[in-house]
């Protein structure tokens, strides 16, 4: 299955990487390769993020364990379209 990025979705993944970059310098990769590889997986199964209800819209979220950042996303006729990549540490949710 095609995955796509949102416009606002693929500012914030670079927007995080560059932070990445500039403050994990052990790691500076682990963004960008956790990422790549939850992308991967979400086309071949689009259902294995957790149902999550935002207001009265439902999608789902998928954690990328090591960076701690999740992805948003719904399944769509087809494709996979990435909502929102977001901290999990943040006290809110993103707007969807």
């Amino acid at each position: 299955m095609k995955v796509e990025l949102s416009a606002e979705a693929n500012a914030q993944a670079q927007d995080i990487d560059t932070w990445w970059r500039e403050h994990r310098r052990a790691a500076l990769d682990l963004f960008t390769d956790e990422l790549d590889r939850a992308l991967l997986t979400l086309g071949e199964t689009p259902g294995i993020g957790a149902s999550y209800t935002a207001g009265a819209r439902t999608v789902r979220r998928l954690l990328l364990e090591r960076s701690h950042y999740h992805l948003y996303y719904e399944v769509q006729n087809d494709r996979v379209f990435v909502l929102a990549v977001w901290s999990a540490f943040r006290g809110r949710s993103p707007r969807l």
